[in-house]
């Protein structure tokens, strides 16, 4: 444990921001693993209402700054274009 005050502060500020980071992250993931379960289900209409739900969490996530951009528009395009293939 730091003996600075400055460092303390910064100590305190990080555990703050892992936890509000690790929301985040959890709220990602949640939002995906509920497209990929209706994708896996065969059931499309949910899998594009889970898909709508999904799409502002991942870009809010991105802006952020969680997650990169390019990995944002990798997992939207991926989980389009399952949606896509169930239709087919």
């Amino acid at each position: 444990m730091p003996n600075i005050a400055s460092a303390r502060k910064r100590v305190r500020q990080a555990v703050k921001r892992r936890m509000h980071n690790k929301h985040l992250r959890s709220r990602l993931r949640t939002h995906i693993k509920n497209v990929v379960n209706a994708i896996a289900a065969g059931d499309r209409e949910a899998a594009i209402n889970a898909y709508k739900a999904a799409v502002p969490i991942i870009d809010s996530t991105a802006d952020k700054g969680i997650i990169h951009k390019n990995k944002a528009a990798r997992h939207k395009s991926r989980l389009n274009a399952h949606i896509m293939a169930l239709q087919a």
